[in-house]
């Protein structure tokens, strides 16, 4: 699908979708409840449908209560042998080892750019602990026979936190304590969400720096009422909007989220725009922009909206962390030189780990998403301050993530 988007302002107050870092993470610690778990805030955009399907193959019973609320009877009980994960590599890299706590074989597949990235993080670490593992050569599919051990095991935690994230949701279940050595830990925000949401299913694990995690075994979950918060990845791109193109308030986001993307505020203050913080909203409005540095090692799903406030901001940003974009839905850091330079704004990767961006004049263009819904919703936002249209290919990409994106975007248009 193609979407163009003109020139405009906006002005306005919007709510973006639950976080799906956390809905993911609620909906697999649900599963591993037998107690009711009750889930509300829910919005079902791909990749937290794509959860939903997981725990419903694993036994999970789930009933909707209303548009957005579930009600969650746990308990692993395959109902089948192959998870379908959609493109989520979050739902790749945790429910792989949940599926390991089962004694008989599961698959899990995907689709999509997903089959092009890497999982080889997994593989050692869950067969150090006990389980069957048949890979495909480092990449999906993967199939898995548990149960898991405990033990002590060293994880490669410098491609991606989201393995760690399975690990500590599912080996509390296991029969012995484990031990998690990890190693150049990255993106460590997220696993303070994974903390913070086995806490609230009453499950005790302790950590040292990051670097080293103690996982009780033989641990229950316990019943609980989670209401999601919005999601900060997506509030990133609103704010963008209203420093970039006049005024957002965005609702249902607390600064003092555990989400990594809560740093788009401190690029927003650093790039010269004004920032409002209220106990459940956050407002970002336009100021002259000027060029900052950041480093969004902790936080690469930041990058897509940093690149048009860059863009909008007078003199050269300077944005680290490009090593973390290789394996995204594409390697952002060239979707993004090469779509902004689409745009007539200059985007220099050459420098190992760092972007730069010239902000400049937006030139209207037709461009690409490269089946990128952060890349899609990077190139509307720029397109707020373009001197002619923007035509994005691919458009519809934002279901992934937030399906009611351009919508919303019409919404606070002045």
């Amino acid at each position: 699908m193609d979407k163009t988007v003109p020139l405009g302002r906006v002005k306005g107050t919007l709510t973006p979708p639950c976080s799906k870092s956390y809905a993911q993470r609620a909906l697999a610690a649900s599963l591993l409840s037998e107690e009711p778990t009750v889930l509300r805030n829910l919005e079902f955009c791909d990749d937290t449908r794509s959860a939903l399907r997981c725990i419903e193959t694993l036994g999970a019973r789930v009933e909707q209560v209303d548009p957005t609320s579930l009600s969650i009877r746990g308990g692993l009980n395959p109902r089948g042998n192959r998870l379908d994960v959609g493109e989520s590599g979050l739902s790749t890299r945790l429910f792989t080892p949940v599926a390991a706590l089962c004694p008989t074989p599961i698959t899990i597949d995907g689709r999509g750019s997903l089959l092009k990235r890497p999982m080889t993080m997994m593989l050692d670490p869950l067969r150090q602990l006990g389980v069957t593992v048949r890979d495909n050569g480092g990449f999906l599919p993967i199939e898995v026979c548990g149960p898991i051990h405990g033990g002590e095991v060293e994880v490669d935690g410098s491609v991606s936190s989201q393995f760690i994230t399975g690990l500590l949701l599912s080996l509390p279940l296991a029969e012995s304590d484990t031990t998690l050595h990890v190693h150049d830990a990255v993106s460590t925000p997220y696993l303070d969400m994974t903390l913070d949401t086995a806490e609230r299913f009453g499950i005790e694990i302790s950590q040292r720096d990051y670097r080293e995690f103690y996982i009780p075994g033989r641990q229950r979950y316990g019943a609980t009422y989670f209401s999601i918060e919005g999601d900060w990845s997506a509030a990133a791109m609103l704010l963008v909007a209203g420093a970039t193109a006049g005024e957002i308030t965005v609702r249902n986001v607390s600064t003092l989220s555990k989400q990594a993307d809560t740093a788009i505020c401190t690029a927003l203050v650093r790039a010269g725009a004004a920032v409002i913080n209220e106990p459940d909203a956050v407002t970002a409005l336009h100021r002259p922009l000027h060029a900052f540095e950041f480093d969004a090692t902790n936080c690469p799903d930041l990058f897509p909206a940093l690149a048009p406030l860059a863009a909008a901001a007078d003199g050269v940003s300077t944005i680290r962390g490009t090593s973390r974009l290789e394996y995204k839905e594409c390697n952002r850091a060239e979707a993004i030189r090469e779509e902004y330079g689409k745009l007539g704004i200059e985007v220099d990767t050459s420098e190992e780990d760092v972007m730069r961006i010239r902000g400049g004049a937006i030139h209207g263009a037709r461009t690409r998403s490269h089946g990128d819904h952060r890349m899609a919703m990077s190139l509307a936002v720029a397109a707020l301050r373009s001197d002619g249209a923007v035509t994005i290919e691919g458009a519809e990409s934002v279901a992934k993530s937030y399906p009611r994106f351009f919508e919303d975007l019409e919404l606070v248009r002045v």
